[in-house]
């Protein structure tokens, strides 16, 4: 497999809770060390592309940006902007709020 098609999923562990009971929990909790990886901005950018079927290469294309932007946003290295949110929320079909 080339580098640049490679998928890394994000591992996620449930823990049953030890009550009868069903305990309900956020999504923030539920994805901790997801959000402590890509940070959850990053962590709503991969989501959102992965649900639209992108690569960081057809996403960055799409926008106008190099391959490598989208990878520093989704690990919280390079801010979104509020022009770059308002690209991301057209191409998801979001309110470009959710990325500030």
């Amino acid at each position: 497999m080339l580098a640049h098609t490679r998928k890394h999923p994000i591992r996620i562990h449930i823990i049953p809770h030890q009550d009868s009971e069903k305990k309900s929990v956020s999504w923030r909790e539920a994805f901790q060390e997801g959000i402590a990886q890509f940070s959850e901005i990053g962590l709503m950018l991969k989501g959102g592309r992965h649900k639209a079927g992108l690569t960081q290469k057809a996403l960055a294309y799409q926008i106008g940006v190099k391959p490598h932007h989208i990878s520093e946003m989704e690990h919280g290295k390079r801010p979104i902007g509020k022009k770059m949110s308002q690209k991301l929320a057209k191409i998801f079909g979001i309110d470009y709020r959710v990325f500030l």
